[in-house]
């Protein structure tokens, strides 16, 4: 059985200041901020997305920026880096803009750098397709969204088989690095597992993922996936409108947490893609609360 999931969708992670952290994103790293909302479950935390010109799945970085919130503790059982894709020849105009360190893996070079919470990111030259948002950075380097993430796990065994499962295929191994890719994905279709047996477990604070979502078409598309995982004896949950998608959620053996979200309806839901991430949005259940968040929320300057 072959699963309609086409790569990533979004990565979503945990921040301190959002002013800092929409700084980084659309001033430095270049994204354009695609929506400014509120967390469902929290609605006194904004909800911020970045990503390319429309906000493609694929392209999509997301932040609970919770003030105060304690940095976490890299370890095993999280997405340990995430890893945008950048024009050919642009590292060098990227290594003096965000400092960094090289590295190679898989016969790659990769510009690994921090975000302001010590989220840890790096970038890889590829020759792809896809367009960069131009609001902050040329065509010639701009970021065209992730070309994927490496999970850190103590034993890589239960997860390569569930990503197998996905769709994904073993491609090579790199000392205690495997890679998996999904065959004519999105761009966004590479997945490295880095085995640290010893490692200490993870602890979830500022600069860590909190969830790493993979794409799928619509809605049909995701109740197949989930009726496939389900069966595989996972515990998923029912879909849950999160007015730019919809979205699943499911805790994978390493302790990672996946979803899967369609790509559907997009984030000119509520706002034309001129104004996009502009004007404070709120869901739908939220909106009778405006007046108290406006005055809550710490206003974000451009």
């Amino acid at each position: 059985m072959t699963l309609p999931i086409t790569g990533l969708h979004h990565v979503t992670s945990l921040a301190s200041s959002p002013q800092a952290n929409s700084d980084f994103f659309t001033k430095t790293l270049g994204l354009r901020r695609v929506k400014k909302t509120v967390n469902f479950d929290a609605p006194e935390v904004y909800h911020l997305y970045y990503g390319d010109a429309q906000g493609r799945p694929g392209s999509v970085m997301t932040y609970f920026p919770f003030p105060h919130i304690m940095r976490g503790r890299p370890g095993a059982g999280e997405v340990a880096e995430t890893v945008f894709a950048v024009p050919q020849g642009s590292l060098g105009f990227w290594q003096d803009r965000l400092g960094g360190e090289e590295a190679t893996s898989f016969g790659e070079t990769r510009l690994r750098f921090s975000g302001p919470d010590g989220d840890q990111f790096a970038l890889v030259e590829t020759d792809d397709p896809r367009q960069g948002w131009t609001g902050g950075v040329d065509g010639e380097h701009a970021v065209r969204g992730f070309r994927g993430a490496t999970l850190r796990l103590r034993d890589n065994g239960a997860t390569a088989e569930l990503l197998r499962f996905m769709g994904y295929q073993p491609e090579a191994t790199d000392g205690n690095l495997t890679r998996y890719r999904l065959p004519n994905g999105n761009g966004a279709d590479i997945i490295d597992l880095e085995s640290l047996p010893g490692a200490a477990a993870a602890r979830q604070g500022g600069g860590s993922v909190h969830h790493i979502a993979f794409s799928v078409p619509d809605r049909a598309s995701q109740d197949q996936v989930r009726k496939a995982i389900a069966d595989t004896g996972y515990q998923v949950t029912p879909p849950i409108d999160r007015d730019y998608f919809w979205a699943i959620y499911f805790r994978t053996p390493g302790g990672v947490l996946f979803e899967v979200a369609t790509d559907e309806p997009g984030f000119d839901r509520d706002e034309p893609l001129d104004h996009l991430g502009q004007s404070l949005k709120l869901p739908r259940q939220h909106e009778h609360l405006r007046a108290q968040l406006e005055q809550h929320l710490e206003p974000i300057e451009d």
